[in-house]
């Protein structure tokens, strides 16, 4: 049924989907009914590729599987040769603010930046060492010194300028800091200064909170911050298409918390924000970008919270006036995702069945006519038309299967009929809008 799933992915899949989060590696290995909506993306990855920039809005109820698209937008693009990186919204991070509530939105993107060697993030120091490794055998050629020799201290003058010139070509705001902290980080690199090393990478992810400290420990006078981290996103793209990637794709996932932002002018500067991101990627001030935002129907659609509220993204994100449930736009910026159907579901429960046999390395006696009487029993049950969510369904079915590989001789019809279902819907959105209201 499934071909090619690596222990690493099923253990990865298994855990995952059992704590109710999607995992970061083999989704692609779980993937029913979203055909459709990957092939929209790969069209669109591949007008990355080519220079273009694009913004899309996943748009779905809560459990849709809004979060899972994004990680299998993650493997597609790690396939097409893109760096991505993820990061969620919290209360903490958002895209605007001038209380460091946006570096720290940065500094979760640059910690999850991951490429198809590193899918589970972590790759900032693999891409910068390649980049340099790059720069430092261009160096040599062009200037006729060996490889071995340009390693040697008499050089290091050579390669700094080396980096610094190219950087300086291919970055427009903030370039030069950005070069000089990278070719601090060079040489940490090359004189195995783990501490200068360390450093460059603190001040590259957005983790100086004072420009004191950056100047003590690596001369420099500015630092990431609120107001210029969307810059240095924007030249760690170029940096990456220079190093040979495809493009950059940004995942920002949880964008309900801006919806939640209680101040209505601090929500509406976010609400900017994403504005000013998808001017740049549409009007072409921007190359080799691709930045998806995951979100509720509230969060899109609510006319006093949620971006609707905003008329010039209402008039940029309002759906396709010919589209139908039939008849779909995949190219628009937003995508409204649609639930699973039953039989979709039914060989998601059959790839998870065998995934879990493979993990752990076991045949349990559940057979297709049990993951239907699973399925009719969960679906009839009261409240499952208005609340059953694919999340639940899969946790669900996960432990069953963790009770019956413990307990073989357990009744699975009695299992089943023990099944209930709960409202997994946040229940802080309907007092947002009558708190709205007053």
């Amino acid at each position: 049924m499934i071909s090619n799933i690596k222990p690493k992915e099923a253990t990865s899949i298994i855990n995952s989907l059992t704590g109710g989060v999607v995992p970061k590696i083999g989704v692609q290995h779980i993937a029913v009914g979203r055909s459709e909506e990957v092939n929209a993306a790969i069209t669109s990855l591949e007008e990355v590729k080519n220079g273009h920039s694009i913004v899309k809005f996943w748009i779905g109820d809560f459990g849709s599987g809004k979060s899972f698209m994004l990680h299998l937008l993650n493997t597609v693009a790690m396939k097409q040769k893109f760096v991505v990186a993820n990061a969620d919204f919290t209360p903490d991070n958002r895209l605007y603010s001038n209380d460091g509530k946006s570096v720290i939105l940065y500094s979760a993107i640059m910690d999850n930046i991951a490429i198809q060697t590193k899918p589970e993030g972590g790759a900032l120091p693999t891409l910068l060492e390649k980049w340099i490794e790059q720069v430092i055998t261009k160096t040599a050629e062009e200037n006729r010194i060996s490889l071995t020799d340009i390693r040697n201290e008499q050089y290091r003058d050579l390669i700094r300028n080396s980096i610094m010139k190219t950087v300086n070509e291919i970055t427009e705001v903030g370039g030069f800091d950005f070069g000089s902290v990278i070719v601090k980080y060079y040489d940490g690199y090359i004189t195995h200064d783990e501490l200068l090393r360390r450093n460059a990478l603190k001040w590259l992810k957005g983790e100086y909170a004072t420009k004191t400290e950056a100047r003590q420990d690596l001369g420099i006078r500015e630092i990431i911050n609120d107001s210029n981290y969307y810059d240095m996103l924007k030249n760690f793209c170029k940096l990456f298409v220079n190093m040979g990637y495809s493009g950059f794709m940004i995942n920002m996932d949880e964008a309900i918390n801006l919806y939640k932002i209680s101040t209505s002018a601090v929500r509406e500067k976010n609400y900017e924000k994403i504005l000013s991101i998808y001017n740049d990627c549409f009007q072409g001030k921007v190359s080799n970008l691709f930045i998806n935002f995951a979100g509720t129907k509230e969060f899109l659609e609510n006319e006093r919270r949620g971006l609707f509220s905003y008329q010039a993204l209402k008039s940029r994100l309002e759906s396709n006036k010919f589209e139908s449930l039939e008849i779909r736009d995949y190219a628009q910026p937003v995508i409204k995702l649609q639930p699973l159907d039953h039989n979709e579901i039914f060989v998601l429960l059959k790839k998870l069945k065998f995934i879990f046999d493979f993990n752990y390395n076991t045949a349990l006696n559940v057979s297709d006519d049990d993951i239907s009487a699973f399925m009719e029993e969960m679906f009839n049950k009261p409240g499952a038309s208005e609340f059953l969510t694919p999340r639940e369904v899969i946790r669900d079915f996960l432990n069953i299967l963790n009770i019956i590989r413990q307990n073989p001789q357990v009744d699975k019809k009695r299992l089943f009929g023990e099944i209930e279902i709960s409202d997994e819907r946040p229940n802080d959105l309907a007092i947002l809008d009558s708190i709205e209201e007053l």
